[in-house]
């Protein structure tokens, strides 16, 4: 059961081209997000899509991956774990963000 720990598995869209960064330590970092939609009707039996987004980051030669596969518009799978950080922005407020780390990514072709 130590294998269900903290694991995240997502199908979604993406949004936008991925971000890609080679660090100084030479690391290479790849930031996206996806889409995912749930779609369900509601009391007055209306059908109602729920979009929500989530953000990604890839490392190492996942992120060689999504630099040379990953599009706006792909449908992509993704695993990984719920990492949460936090960080101080230019005007010194407190900021908190939550992203899934990717270990793993299936390519799955263009937007369904």
């Amino acid at each position: 059961m130590s294998t269900l720990r903290n694991k995240v598995q997502l199908i979604g869209n993406l949004g936008q081209t991925p971000e890609i960064k080679v660090l100084d330590s030479g690391n290479k970092l790849a930031k996206f997000s996806i889409a995912t939609t749930d779609r369900y009707k509601n009391k007055q039996g209306e059908l109602v899509n729920d979009t929500q987004w989530h953000n990604i980051i890839a490392w190492g030669k996942t992120a060689d991956i999504v630099e040379q596969y990953v599009q706006k518009g792909n449908q992509i799978g993704v695993e990984g774990k719920l990492t949460s950080r936090s960080y101080e922005d230019k005007d010194g407020i407190k900021r908190y963000v939550t992203e899934i780390v990717c270990s793993e990514l299936l390519l799955m072709g263009n937007k369904a």
